[in-house]
């Protein structure tokens, strides 16, 4: 199965030209790029997430595949839902669904679903493409979508993930897809992004679940976030670092009422 774009023209530009030439200018040139075990980028539209999505891109070598996971925004499809084979289109390119990889997840985590409802309508992997497509078109995906996970779930799931990877061979990276918080004023952004921030570099993944839902920060991909810091840390990540944060404010001069954008790699 091939699964359509479903936010090109909303999210980004729906022409492969234009598209091209919104992300270009979110790319940093002179980035040093390093090889990173998990990622953490935005996925609003391009025009208020991009500089930060855009800056991560820019400092990673890629992998083979990229392990994406995302929060599920539309409600359908199962808890945990993996699409295991097939390919997503963009208007710049088409990416495989790596089943080496997704097999190898399915096999190692029973409480992964596999399941293509979830990602029909869902943005939140699906704006992460544009970036991936522009440094490379050879680089496959496995999709997971989270709609809901207990921290012993995450648990499981980072490790099974970190599991598959390392029966694998060849590179692969690990991307949680989130933004932070959502519709409050810049300062309140600010300082509550800050103490979820400061648990996933401090690579805490029980810290960051806890911290979340105590402060309620209204972070989407706290889920996503959270396997990801699992898988990294099975992995062997040693540290994280944050390489951009913003808000919508400095795009809609609207400081009442923000979103907030991170972007962080762990090596």
């Amino acid at each position: 199965m091939r699964r359509a774009p479903a936010v090109a023209g909303q999210f980004y530009h729906g022409s492969p030209s234009k598209l091209n030439q919104q992300v270009e200018q979110y790319i940093d040139r002179d980035a040093k790029k390093e090889k990173v075990i998990g990622v953490l980028s935005p996925h609003a539209g391009l025009v208020y997430s991009g500089p930060v999505a855009g800056a991560v891109y820019s400092s990673i070598d890629f992998p083979e595949t990229f392990v994406l996971i995302g929060p599920n925004h539309t409600g359908l499809g199962a808890q945990i839902s993996m699409m295991e084979s097939g390919e997503w289109e963009i208007p710049t390119g088409v990416f495989k669904i790596d089943e080496k990889v997704s097999r190898r997840i399915a096999l190692s985590v029973n409480i992964v679903i596999k399941d293509v409802q979830a990602h029909i309508f869902e943005h939140s992997i699906e704006v992460q493409l544009p970036f991936i497509a522009y440094f490379s078109k050879e680089s496959k995906i496995v999709p997971i979508a989270i709609l809901s996970a207990s921290i012993d779930e995450c648990r499981l799931l980072g490790e099974g993930i970190a599991t598959a990877i390392r029966e694998t061979g060849y590179p692969v990276v690990v991307v949680a897809s989130s933004d932070m918080s959502h519709y409050v004023p810049e300062n309140v952004a600010q300082q509550k992004d800050k103490k979820a921030i400061d648990k996933i570099l401090s690579l805490n993944p029980e810290g960051l679940y806890e911290t979340v839902r105590r402060e309620r920060i209204s972070m989407c991909g706290y889920l996503p976030a959270t396997i990801m810091l699992f898988a990294a840390k099975a992995l062997g990540a040693q540290s994280a670092r944050l390489i951009k944060y913003s808000t919508s404010a400095e795009i809609s001069g609207d400081y009442d009422h923000v979103v907030g954008y991170a972007g962080i790699v762990l090596r």
